[in-house]
């Protein structure tokens, strides 16, 4: 089905919502802050809000029925250099290639490498590198090891995470524009954190220019399915909407702000009267944050940004100076079906099927917008450098969505039959906002090097105005009707916000000694981390005192939650929150860690790298009470680890090397899967609830990688690993009722192995007598190959405790289905990447072709031993092409870029299946991107 038939059918039911002759009856109080419209018109007028023409509220009658070389690779963070702790810089066409000169297994990602793929974001960009696959668009795993696994550093140092579901920070938000070079470490060394999975990601940011530079860009682009298509939208805060930053319409009302001040639950009773909570809800902004309209032809996506630098010399101190900058402004609608249900039959019942008990359609629009900054300041005396570094990062989203189909209710059949439709409405708004601060200082002092580093970076989500919605079909009267009380009827509020800070200092000394018959490195360092957050959430719903007359519980939602009713009928704001977990929550995540490392040549060609981490955490989540009652057990996580790690690196000939590796590195839970405290997540529209009796995961990690180095920049690698696991954590879908809900639990066992394989070589042309305009050119083939298995283990008498199950342990088996091999979740089984294309060595000119494939991944554990949730992500097939030109008289250089994405039309399916039986847990199309950009060089 197409996205603009399924809007029309969706629509087509929204349409019956609000009946011109009741509408009417109850006309909105609250202005809109459109200047042209003082009131909401009535339906049959068909006006809409904001500036946008294209915007209609959806409303009865709204619907139809129907690689060049490289040159310069800049590598940030502790122990980024091979043998004595510096950073590595590779200049020059002489120097080996970086991969090859670390101590560790790498995979570097230049900044020629994201100029080829053309992705805007790091996470786009990381899914090239091998072993690597981005979920959702914004979180990398690492050997099929979730971004629970992974530790994400900007400039080798941490940062804390926006989103209420991770402490990882989601590598969306970094542009590439700002991004100098990207390393992903898959062996463990000691100077590293020792939450280490799957990999360290060290984002190293532009820094000092060799040349003065001024760049300036803008582009444009759009998909298939959502460009100058139907989507859906809400007026909100009107046109400061699109800078993402609101304009004061979301603000909370100074009524219910002093409300919520009191300490007391915001309900008519012993702390407020009737007349105080109508005051309240009728203070709310009603309309432009209610009323879901739909847009005919939804917009381009659009970008600019901008870039300078220069360097220069104050004396004997030479000077480097950057800033960066952008705006982006996107769209994207998603349609599809999305289902969820329990089975029949015992376990291994070949008769066993999957049943619906909800079964809806839906579509959402998402509007995006993102604004960056970034400024650099370089001092550099003789071999000594300080750098000072400030990023500021805002990401905003504005959804509208609509969903529309059955739910069958297992505990109370006859309160909902099968042949009720439910319509469900949706409107949001997210802020993320992340601002960092760093200093680094590089001191070499002939064999000794100093280097300390230091940063405080802030991150706030705040989501004011979600509201959602529900109406029921009523066969009597072939009208949908909400009344606020009935089950499946209802109007919700909530307002909620996070604040995540960051404290982080590090010490690292490396000494080289010469006089000893074995060349030896002695490292040391020490690093202290103190990450704090407090989330609160308050949530309402609307409920009348009494019963509503029919005529008045037809009303289009913004004509039912009017002021009119609020005094007519006494429809009420009721404060619900806490029905569900806690309201707030306070955590914190303190880690005192030191280290000594010591990197040995014991022969000519063997390089041996040896040491030990010890890492003090002290974590905890405390459940906040807002109202005098009795709070959930606090989480308390105190735990020492010696953790440590060696790796022998063997240059057995000139040109190929042998590395083998080994160590133990930990996994600490996440704040949100420690959190009692329900989040809807945007991408997958699940709601997570947390397990406060999680434990650390711990990990024994091997590796093993062959590398030759055939010519420069071009190498082929295979590599083996293994991890064994201990307490990994799991997502474990819960059936509560109707409503599906997202937890963890700590599995007891698990292990993961595999194999990869990775391979660059170019071609020239002119080796094969091609003259002419392609004799310059060179064929450039680039691709790796990942397989990987893993599997749970349960024995007999392990035992696990569960959101459902708290504070008490059951068996293992009762949530990790034995009778069939278990994966970890997130992780395929196979991952390949390839790029093929063509360019110009000596000029910008690159025509790139490039594949992804990922094979099925378990997103979640099913509930109550139904199988699990499994995501098909697919083939995706991109073009990018990018040309230099010069303008005539001018003589500046103009890059051109054109990108075609998901060629193939890869749409997103996630499935749940038994026997003959499937559920579909979530299906939408994806679309055909396109996009075109320009980047002037000054």
């Amino acid at each position: 089905m197409t996205i603009t038939k399924l809007a029309a059918s969706l629509l087509a039911t929204t349409a019956l919502i609000g009946a011109p002759a009741v509408a009417q009856t109850a006309p909105s109080t609250t202005a809109p802050s459109s200047p042209s419209a003082s009131t909401i018109a009535p339906p049959d007028q068909g006006e809409t809000q904001g500036d946008d023409s294209n915007a209609e509220a959806l409303q009865p009658g709204a619907a139809d029925a129907g690689e060049v070389p490289l040159e310069e690779v800049e590598i940030s963070g502790p122990g980024a250099a091979a043998g004595e702790g510096d950073e590595i810089v590779v200049i020059g066409r002489n120097i080996p290639n970086p991969v090859r000169a670390t101590p560790e297994v790498v995979s570097v990602l230049s900044a020629q490498d994201i100029a080829r793929s053309g992705d805007g974001d790091i996470a786009g960009a990381l899914q090239r590198v091998t072993g690597l696959s981005v979920v959702g668009g914004r979180f990398v795993y690492v050997r099929g090891l979730g971004e629970r696994y992974s530790l994400a550093l900007l400039n080798g140092s941490p940062l804390p995470s926006p989103e209420p579901l991770r402490r990882v920070v989601p590598l969306d938000l970094f542009p590439t524009s700002i991004i100098a070079s990207t390393v992903v470490q898959k062996s463990y060394s000691v100077n590293y954190p020792g939450e280490f999975g799957g990999g360290v990601i060290n984002i190293t940011t532009r820094s000092a220019p060799d040349e003065p530079f001024l760049d300036i860009g803008f582009g444009i682009g759009g998909d298939t399915i959502t460009t100058d298509n139907l989507g859906y939208t809400y007026y909100g805060g009107g046109g400061s909407d699109l800078t993402g930053f609101d304009d004061g319409t979301r603000d909370v009302p100074q009524a219910l702000a002093s409300a919520i001040r009191s300490g007391n639950r915001v309900v008519a009773g012993a702390n407020f009267t009737e007349a105080e909570i109508q005051g309240i809800t009728a203070g709310l902004v009603n309309s432009p944050t209610t009323l879901i309209q739909r847009n005919r032809a939804i917009p381009a996506n659009g970008s600019f940004d901008v870039g300078a630098g220069h360097r220069f010399s104050l004396g004997a101190i030479d000077v480097g100076i950057i800033g960066v900058g952008g705006l982006s402004n996107s769209w994207r609608t998603r349609g599809g079906v999305q289902q969820a249900g329990t089975r029949t039959g015992a376990l291994g019942d070949p008769d066993a099927e999957l049943l619906a008990s909800s079964d809806f359609r839906f579509l959402s629009t998402v509007n995006r917008a993102v604004a960056n900054a970034m400024g650099s300041l370089t001092f550099g005396l003789d071999r000594h450098k300080l750098r000072l570094t400030s990023l500021f990062i805002r990401d905003t989203l504005k959804e509208a969505r609509i969903s529309s189909g059955n739910s069958f209710d297992t505990v109370s059949p006859s309160s909902l039959r099968p042949e009720d439709t439910i319509n469900n409405g949706l409107t949001s708004w997210y802020e993320r906002q992340l601002i960092d601060h760093q200093a680094v200082g590089e001191l070499k002092f002939g064999d000794l090097s100093v280097d300390l580093r230091g940063s405080y970076a802030k991150t706030k989500r705040d989501a004011p105005y979600e509201r959602n919605y529900s109406y029921i079909f009523n066969d009597a009267i072939e009208d949908y009707v909400n009344d606020l009380r009935s089950p499946g009827q209802f109007a919700a509020l909530s307002f909620s916000n996070l604040d995540d800070e960051l404290w982080f200092g590090a010490l690292d000394i490396a000494y080289r000694l010469r006089n000893l018959p074995v060349p030896t490195t002695l490292s040391a360092g020490y690093a202290y981390t103190d990450n704090t957050r407090q989330a609160i959430r308050r949530d309402f719903d609307y409920f009348p005192t009494s019963s509503l007359p029919l005529p008045v519980a037809q009303q289009r939602i913004d004509f039912l939650l009017s002021d009119a009713n609020v005094f007519l009928w006494n429809v009420l704001l009721r404060e619900t929150t806490g029905g569900l977990g806690s309201a707030a929550y306070d955590a914190g995540l303190k880690v005192n860690a030191g280290y000594v490392m010591a990197e040995l040549q014991p022969a000519s060609a063997v390089t041996v790298n040896l040491g030990v981490r010890y890492e003090k955490g002290d974590q905890f989540v405390t459940p906040q009470t807002l109202f005098g009652e009795e709070p959930a057990n606090a989480t308390q996580i105190r735990r020492s680890y010696w953790l440590p790690a060696g790796t022998a690196t063997w240059n057995f000939a000139e040109d190929m090397q042998l590395r083998f590796a080994a160590s133990k590195t930990i996994a600490r839970p996440q704040f949100r899967e420690l959190a009692p405290q329900p989040y809807r997540d945007t991408d997958s529209q699940r709601t997570f609830f947390g397990n406060q009796f999680l434990v650390d995961s711990q990990l024994i990690n091997l590796d093993a990688r062959y590398e030759w180095y055939f010519a420069r920049d071009q190498i082929l690698s295979a590599a083996a690993f293994y991890k064994d696991i201990d307490k990994p954590i799991e997502a474990v879908a819960v059936n509560l009722g109707s409503s599906l809900i997202t937890s963890f639990a700590n599995a007891p066992k698990a292990r993961l192995y595999g194999l990869e394989f990775e391979g660059r070589k170019y071609w020239p042309l002119s080796n094969w007598g091609i003259g002419g305009m392609l004799g310059s050119r060179r064929l450039v083939t680039i691709g790796n190959y990942t397989i990987t298995e893993s599997e749970i283990k349960v024995r007999e008498g392990d035992t696990t405790i569960t959101f459902t199950s708290q504070p008490n342990p059951i068996d293992a088996s009762f949530v990790f289905d034995t009778s069939q091999k278990l994966r970890l979740s997130g992780q395929s089984r196979h991952i390949v990447n390839m790029q093929v294309g063509l360019e110009d060595p000596n000029r910008l000119s690159q025509q790139t072709l490039l594949l992804s494939y990922a094979s099925p991944r378990t997103t979640a554990r099913g509930p109550n031993l139904t199988p699990d949730f499994v995501e098909r992500p697919g083939v995706q097939l991109d073009l990018v092409l990018r040309q230099g030109i010069r303008l005539p008289y001018v003589g500046n250089e103009v890059e051109l870029k054109a990108e075609a994405r998901n060629l193939l039309g890869t749409g997103y399916s996630e499935l749940q299946r038994l026997n003959d039986s499937e559920l579909i847990i979530n299906d939408y199309d994806i679309g055909r991107s396109f996009a075109v950009s320009a980047t002037m060089k000054f």
